[in-house]
């Protein structure tokens, strides 16, 4: 835990990391907006009556995800986490505790070096806290987290895990030891583009570690869960799209290749994989064209690049590139270029 206990703070060399926002302040206005920033829009109620925050304000995004350091200097009850937003949160407790929402009739406490996560886009929470809470906070997007499952174990959970709010971690664990190597790892970087790789490293690193934690947590197996339980028909159809995603094969195709009608394809993707065979094969070639643009040489562009993959379109390809990795084609490919140089 003495890893987390600056986080946000200094960087490696001990020097402060500076912040474009106030980083304290005492003013019930001027810190819900920047938890509604960073967060999402919820209600805080303090539990002292004409009391005033004196709250602490870091955070530094890390890729789609925004870690915080943050506490509120003051007892508190939230509530009201906006769906709409999208965002998961995921805890970890440095100082003092929060009492969260587990569900209608059970609470749970999490001290220094625990965590919680609550998929506030699924699923209704609230928490208190007492005067002294400080945490290390996580807001990820809910299709973050969709994104890294359907990569990793080819399909998307359904509301089981996501409607699961559970404490995890603790000292010594593997979560805790990734939030120390987070926070040692993004201290002090000035230039996002620059280290936009290790920001994807990290994200991946982040999510996949959650996902595991939360699954295991909810009872839910990921390595014998649908993806095992799926027809050989589908495997069948994931292995044609894999292999043939430069091709853009059509769903009539990739039903042929697989041996059973469009229907009972579509059928089974959205059963056990929780997406269409559409957006299965988007989602490969999307990491195929990025994959070329990382390994890139002198002389070669974006939209040749991108035609080799079949996208015709490149202002809407630039578009779906950017939602799904946070940079432009052209960053990436500019970066690789220089790297592969």
């Amino acid at each position: 835990m003495k890893g987390l206990e600056k986080a946000l703070l200094v960087d490696a060399t001990g020097k402060p990391i500076s912040q474009s926002q106030n980083t304290k302040s005492n003013d019930w206005g001027e810190v819900s907006e920047f938890c509604n920033k960073v967060y999402m829009p919820y209600t805080v109620i303090p539990l002292q009556k004409m009391s005033r925050p004196n709250a602490v304000m870091h955070s530094l995004k890390v890729g789609q995800i925004t870690v915080t350091r943050f506490s509120y200097g003051a007892p508190i009850y939230l509530k009201d986490f906006s769906n709409e937003a999208g965002n998961i949160l995921v805890l970890t407790t440095i100082k003092g505790y929060l009492r969260h929402m587990v569900d209608k009739l059970n609470t749970t406490i999490t001290k220094p070096g625990q965590s919680f996560v609550a998929d506030c886009s699924r699923t209704d929470y609230w928490l208190t806290g007492d005067h002294t809470h400080l945490q290390l906070n996580l807001t990820i997007p809910h299709k973050l987290m969709e994104e890294t499952a359907l990569k990793w174990y080819g399909f998307i959970p359904n509301h089981e895990l996501w409607e699961s709010k559970i404490k995890f971690g603790g000292a010594g664990t593997s979560w805790i030891a990734l939030m120390e190597y987070l926070v040692n790892s993004i201290s002090g970087l000035e230039n996002p583009l620059r280290d936009n790789r290790l920001y994807v490293h990290l994200e991946e690193l982040i999510c996949h570690e959650l996902l595991r934690n939360w699954a295991q947590g909810s009872g839910v197996n990921l390595d014998k869960g649908a993806r095992s339980a799926a027809p050989y028909y589908v495997r069948t159809a994931e292995n044609y799209m894999e292999t043939h995603a430069k091709d853009v094969p059509s769903l009539g195709e990739v039903a042929l290749a697989s041996g059973v009608s469009v229907r009972a394809l579509t059928g089974a993707f959205k059963r056990f994989r929780g997406i269409t065979p559409g957006q299965f094969l988007r989602e490969r070639r999307l990491e195929g064209v990025r994959a070329s643009l990382l390994s890139a040489l002198p002389g070669e562009t974006v939209t040749q690049i991108a035609s080799e993959w079949g996208y015709v379109n490149f202002g809407i390809f630039a578009r779906v590139y950017r939602d799904r990795f946070g940079e432009n084609p052209s960053h990436t490919l500019g970066r690789a270029i220089k790297t592969n140089l």
